[in-house]
């Protein structure tokens, strides 16, 4: 077995970096672990996302298709194996079936913004809008996704206790996710730590919708 870093039996080199933990934060929400023990799946119907995905792991797999068992509908997706890195996945919290059993992933604190941008690219959302009670009053929020409480609350504590954001997690009687919410004042201070220079990896439409929500408040990304 050859050091972390080198891949002398897998795809994928083992060393974070900005791209490395972005992909972490895809693998958290859009990604899937085989119950083989050496597949990972990762699906988007964002042809952008699936090319980052590849990108920030410096691997190359052919796009195909596959479909829900649900709906029926075809979804556009890459797998790949490989035993080193699905073992490395396991070791910092992923899991095959993950959806609602996902917890605390170990993510190191230097590279916790990207990891978190990739999250909000996989399952997050940002939204906008000019609320009807107050004059000129224009609102916006950032939201995370996920299906497990343990996950959601996790990510509320670390993006309070490194950026200093304080969201709240809300779910209706009627679904099935927890969204964490943050709005206008804590997006900004999370936005900020997110998109931290013009050159970072991510999901280009999200950004252009962030920064063009940004700039009728007279800031930017």
């Amino acid at each position: 077995m050859g050091k972390r870093g080198t891949k002398p039996q897998g795809k994928v080199a083992i060393r974070w970096s900005p791209h490395f933990a972005y992909a972490m934060g895809l693998l958290a929400t859009d990604g899937n672990l085989s119950p083989d023990g050496r597949h990972i799946d990762f699906t988007s119907n964002d042809m952008e996302q699936l090319d980052n995905f590849m990108k920030c792991l410096g691997i190359q797999v052919k796009i195909s298709y596959k479909t829900s068992g649900f709906t029926h509908k075809q979804s556009p997706h890459v797998q790949f194996g490989d035993v080193n890195f699905y073992k490395f996945l396991i070791t910092i919290g992923l899991t095959p079936a993950k959806s609602k059993t996902i917890g605390a992933i170990k993510i190191p604190k230097k590279y916790f913004s990207d990891f978190i941008r990739g999250h909000l690219d996989g399952d997050g959302t940002f939204y906008s809008y000019w609320d009807p009670r107050w004059r000129s009053s224009f609102m916006f929020y950032t939201a995370f996704v996920s299906a497990s409480k343990v996950h959601i609350e996790w990510l509320r504590v670390k993006i309070e206790e490194l950026f200093g954001a304080r969201g709240h997690i809300t779910k209706s009687i009627n679904d099935s996710v927890y969204q964490l919410k943050y709005a206008k004042t804590d997006s900004l201070k999370l936005l900020s730590k997110l998109y931290y220079n013009k050159g970072v990896v991510c999901l280009s439409r999200k950004r252009e919708k962030i920064g063009k929500a940004l700039r009728i408040i007279g800031r930017e990304l």
